[in-house]
């Protein structure tokens, strides 16, 4: 194949979400294919280094005073996202516990948006990127269990996933990034919306009130909660920690709910 066609070449964040950049984009994923960024997506953002706050000793610190440290949040928490659904449409049962069609295609695109969310993230941050996490494979196992415990994780990180951006959003400094954000945390719902119907049979379950406030707003929550129920999962064999908390106060969080 020739290095034209192994590659991918985007002028802006917005060029990825196109119609025909996605398919192309996806595409490459199957052939081992990269994706450049022509100018950097974090020009206007600021280099500003903070003590720790987190563990010193960790292996991936998220300096959240900026927008490449919010951007590696973003792409530590979408690492997790693509893990999962690659673990689950990879199992050498998946055509077995999921018999309805349908649902093997909802997971498969969910799969396919997350992974282009993490390669996207991965290439845009460059050498200011985390490193790729290491995660329990016992743990991984167990969330891929059957169907049902499948369905029951996808919305629990789904619902963190939309928490996660809506609280981070604030912290963004340059507007462009805001957009990238606004673009990928819209996608984020209605993987949310698709999975909570998948489990749901009334069709209530897509936009409950533990969801979605009686002002119509969805949840929020700040880095620090999202990190905290990541931790509680025991999923995430890579310590992660914060050198540098968000400029920004704090807000109240509507916490994202585990699924029952």
């Amino acid at each position: 194949m020739s290095e034209r066609s192994s590659s991918l070449l985007i002028e802006s964040p917005e060029d990825l979400w196109r119609a025909s950049t996605r398919r192309s984009f996806l595409r490459l994923l199957g052939v081992g294919g990269t994706i450049a960024l022509a100018p950097t997506l974090f020009a206007a953002c600021s280099d500003s280094k903070g003590t720790i706050t987190g563990p010193s000793n960790a292996q991936a610190q998220l300096d959240l005073s900026n927008d490449v440290g919010i951007f590696n949040y973003a792409y530590a928490l979408e690492q997790l996202e693509a893990a999962f659904y690659s673990a689950v449409v990879g199992a050498s049962n998946f055509s077995t516990l999921f018999t309805d069609a349908k649902e093997r295609e909802l997971l498969t695109d969910i799969r396919n948006h997350e992974v282009a969310h993490r390669e996207f993230l991965k290439q845009a941050l460059g050498s200011s990127a985390i490193p790729t996490l290491a995660l329990s494979s016992t743990t991984v196992a167990a969330l891929i269990a059957d169907r049902a415990t499948i369905l029951k994780n996808a919305q629990s990180f789904e619902d963190l996933g939309v928490a996660a951006y809506n609280g981070a959003g604030k912290q963004l400094k340059d507007a462009r990034n805001l957009l990238v954000a606004g673009k990928i945390v819209s996608v984020e719902a209605r993987h949310a919306a698709a999975i909570r119907d998948a489990r749901d049979t009334t069709g209530r379950a897509f936009a409950g009130d533990d969801v979605v406030n009686a002002n119509g707003l969805d949840v929020k929550m700040e880095p620090s909660a999202v990190l905290a129920r990541v931790g509680s999962l025991n999923l995430v064999t890579t310590t992660i920690g914060i050198s540098k908390q968000p400029t920004d106060a704090a807000t109240a969080d509507m916490a994202a709910p585990v699924a029952s």
